[in-house]
């Protein structure tokens, strides 16, 4: 396998670990105001990824620095064609961090209100401007001969990315819920787990017909088989939620999310930014990629490094898996 290939394959593996991790912190973000009826609960909401939120999101900032690194072209084309959806996702990652440490910092009904509304907008709007992202890449957008965008932001508010949006908020509330439904007691835990029902339908009926016209766009044998099973495994995790077997229902949504992230990448291969003006504008693995010797050094550090990061990161969901209480209000 040629080294453009590699990297090709890594990216697309960095973006299902951040999209199955992240997808459950958003999801969470944006229903425990909704689920959480009084403070105590919404304290253990936020708790259940207090530990690991922070630590979801290395898995974003590893792919940003590969695509730079190893497609600097790809990173170019899409930071300066993506420049403000990008530029608001990352506005809302920054006030949802500020919001989930310093939430608890006073004691006071109406700071701690004003935090809350933040963590929902930072979840909610990251959850649905990387769908829309992610369709227009599957989709293509109109690059000229040098590969730069020549199109606006309305061009990126078409109706396949804008169902690629809606459908990762849906699919991510979902994710969330029965993460909640695995990570907490009581009431909080029957809630979480009534709503992952109702949401999950809602889910489900998006993912097909996002899934549906994706292929039609840009689809072959390979990514259909992989979105037939993803829709297989999210209809398990939605049975297993009913029957109230959390734990398979999480490991449900988390193939499910992981293998529509693996169909959007191999449905995309070999191109990376797909044109749809002049079929010789499209940006390809080739055309993107670094030298061949920056990207073997990168394969050598890659190889070190990247295992120690799976091994803390396991290591702290293993220290932090049990149900989060909650306290006596």
């Amino acid at each position: 396998m040629e080294l453009t290939t590699v990297w090709f394959v890594a990216i697309a593996t960095l973006w299902t670990g951040y999209f199955v991790l992240e997808g459950f912190d958003f999801g969470v973000g944006m229903l425990f105001r909704v689920l959480g009826r009084n403070e105590p609960e919404r304290r253990a909401a936020i708790s259940t990824i207090g530990p690991v939120w922070d630590g979801n999101e290395v898995w974003l900032i590893m792919a940003g620095a590969a695509t730079f690194a190893a497609f600097p072209e790809w990173y170019a084309t899409l930071f300066s064609g993506f420049y403000l959806p990008l530029f608001a996702i990352l506005v809302g990652l920054i006030i949802r961090g500020v919001a989930l440490e310093y939430r608890g910092k006073r004691d006071d009904a109406t700071w701690r209100g004003r935090m809350d509304v933040m963590i929902a907008v930072g979840s909610l709007l990251p959850a649905l401007l990387w769908g829309v992202a992610f369709g227009n890449i599957v989709r293509g957008v109109p690059l000229d001969a040098d590969h730069e965008y020549i199109g606006g932001l309305g061009t990126l508010l078409n109706p396949f990315a804008l169902l690629g949006g809606l459908t990762f908020v849906a699919v991510f509330v979902t994710h969330g819920a029965i993460f909640l439904a695995l990570r907490t007691t009581g009431d909080l835990r029957v809630r979480a787990n009534r709503l992952a029902t109702r949401t999950g339908a809602v889910a489900a009926v998006l993912t097909i017909a996002f899934l549906a016209w994706a292929q039609v766009l840009r689809g072959d044998s390979m990514s259909l088989a992989l979105m037939i099973a993803a829709v297989v495994a999210f209809a398990g995790g939605l049975v297993a939620n009913v029957a109230r077997r959390e734990g398979w229902a999480f490991v449900g949504t988390t193939l499910a999310i992981g293998l529509v992230v693996v169909a959007l990448f191999v449905a995309l291969f070999p191109d990376v930014m797909p044109s749809t003006l002049e079929p010789g504008s499209t940006l390809t693995v080739v055309d993107a990629a670094s030298s061949p010797y920056t990207l073997k050094v990168m394969t050598i550090i890659t190889a070190i490094f990247f295992p120690l990061v799976l091994l803390y990161q396991g290591w702290t969901y293993w220290v932090f898996r049990k149900r989060v209480m909650v306290a006596a209000s």
